[in-house]
């Protein structure tokens, strides 16, 4: 299991956070050579993707990641709670070092 960091997001807004992967001994995660994925779903069972991030490795040596998302994204989102993750990958070596939930607020001014 991968570090447990909730996410908020207001709707119908820009979202962005810079998260950042650790190692076992708690150290920076060396990002060389991975890329970073990331999902939002309604729950982990669901087979549609609700939102996916733009995730881009940012610092190579310090672990760090950035997720955004659109205003239409986050417009798209309807407000509640959502699940999400975090896979890094390179070749074929898959870890999942950042999940939880999305709590997404719901917009007024349209």
């Amino acid at each position: 299991m991968g570090t447990v960091t909730n996410l908020y997001i207001d709707q119908g807004t820009t979202y962005n956070a810079i998260v950042q992967v650790f190692d076992d001994d708690d150290n920076p995660f060396n990002l060389t050579g991975y890329t970073a994925n990331a999902q939002i779903r309604k729950n982990y069972a669901a087979s549609t993707v609700s939102a996916e991030f733009t995730a881009n490795v940012v610092s190579i040596s310090n672990g760090t990641i950035s997720l955004s998302l659109t205003p239409s994204q986050t417009a798209n989102l309807k407000y509640g709670r959502y699940v999400y993750d975090v896979e890094i990958t390179s070749n074929t070596n898959i870890l999942r070092p950042i999940e939880g939930i999305v709590v997404v607020y719901p917009q007024v001014t349209r």
